[in-house]
């Protein structure tokens, strides 16, 4: 809960200096008129006024840590001073800024009884009667009084402004920082869908070349040119995600849109598969998708990364296993992509971060589905081990959002 303390603000010695001089104005203002009959008919009390309003000056000094006490014992000194009227005001609006309502009142009432008093002690040339007196004296203690609350309503309006705005920034900056880091991990598993394929075709080229002695020349040249080809193409790849890279930070962090070239989809598959096919991969796939029914594109992509992966971790960890794709589902069941490939089969030596898997379980989660992988024991003594990649994802899924 907010107090008082929170939105008064730090008052320099310029802040201080000006309310003292206000305070002994008005001291000197209610002073004046009683300050010849003083020294006329009592001088010991022109004394007493003074020493005990310096001292009332001294005591308004901690009116912010103390405020209702100063503002009590100033009060009470007004009989014996006029000039302690000055410091008796300040600590009264000083008190009002507060808005302690059993404070406020209960320093109000002290004004007016004291100023009463204050009347029928201190020696005047002038005799008004006594409810003008009570009448000006409750006019200048309410005006002082809603004068001080005025003030510190509009400094809590100030100070709870302050907050907001400093609230809001922080909440801008934070959502800023959480984007600028969605868009780096989303450019991030971009990156490595779009590239790791790639460079484990290269790898696997390269690879197979370190145990083939019996190349001719030509054969050579040709497995070379097939990983230039694939080298071209992992280059072309990686300048478009690093150009939506470059976009992302041109904008401050914000979350940037799509790659710029035509991002892959379900009609894709079939060229993904021949294209693994031609670099040696034995797949075996199966479409069994509900015929007549288009899958939405975002949907279609998710299903394109994963067998994509798919394929990418069967050419590092198995190079020489049969890879089974089954892609089926309806608009009512959901879309099912399962990857199968045996164990152990074939040299590798394509390292792998894990990472992959990892990407593609966040894509299966944005799209509301889900992603499984393991290994699935043979269930007679001589087949061999498989490893499974299973992911089932909604039909109908929302445009692709930046997670």
């Amino acid at each position: 809960m907010d107090t008082p303390a929170d939105y008064q603000p730090r008052l320099r010695w310029y802040n201080q200096l000006w309310r003292y001089l206000l305070a002994l104005g008005i001291g000197l203002l209610v002073w004046t008129p009683v300050m010849d009959a003083q020294l006329d008919r009592n001088p010991a009390l022109f004394w007493v006024d003074l020493l005990v309003g310096l001292l009332a000056f001294v005591l308004v000094a901690f009116r912010r840590r103390w405020p209702f006490t100063i503002a009590v014992v100033t009060i009470l000194m007004a009989p014996a001073s006029s000039l302690s009227a000055g410091p008796a005001a300040l600590a009264t609006v000083s008190l009002a800024t507060r808005r302690r309502w059993w404070q406020v009142i209960t320093v109000g009432a002290l004004n007016v009884v004291f100023s009463l008093v204050y009347y029928a002690v201190q020696p005047s040339d002038t005799a008004d009667p006594w409810w003008v007196n009570l009448a000006v004296t409750v006019a200048v203690v309410m005006a002082i009084t809603a004068w001080g609350m005025f003030i510190g309503s509009r400094r809590e309006l100030i100070w709870t402004l302050r907050q907001r705005a400093e609230t809001a920034e922080a909440e801008r900056d934070l959502r800023a920082s959480q984007a600028r880091s969605n868009e780096r991990a989303r450019i991030a598993r971009e990156m490595h869908d779009v590239l790791a394929h790639r460079i484990s075709q290269i790898s696997m080229h390269a690879g197979a070349l370190t145990y083939r002695e019996d190349l001719s020349a030509d054969e050579m040249r040709t497995s070379v040119a097939v990983i230039q080809t694939k080298a071209h193409e992992a280059l072309t790849d990686l300048r478009e995600v690093l150009g939506v890279l470059r976009d992302a930070e041109g904008a401050g962090g914000a979350a940037a849109g799509p790659l710029t070239g035509p991002q892959p989809t379900y009609c894709d598959l079939q060229a993904l598969v021949a294209d693994a096919r031609a670099a040696g991969a034995t797949i075996e796939y199966d479409d069994a998708l509900t015929a007549g029914e288009d899958l939405p594109d975002v949907v279609g992509r998710t299903v394109y990364r994963i067998v994509q992966e798919g394929i990418t971790n069967a050419g590092k960890h198995a190079p020489a296993a049969t890879l089974r794709i089954r892609v089926s589902g309806s608009p009512d069941d959901g879309v099912e992509v399962v990857l199968r490939n045996a164990l152990g089969f074939g040299p590798t030596h394509t390292p792998g971060a894990g990472l992959g898997l990892v990407g593609l379980t966040e894509r299966a989660e944005l799209r509301g589905g889900i992603l499984t992988h393991g290994i699935e024991h043979a269930r007679d003594a001589c087949g061999p081990d498989r490893f499974v990649l299973r992911a089932w994802l909604p039909w109908a899924a929302e445009q692709e959002a930046t997670p």
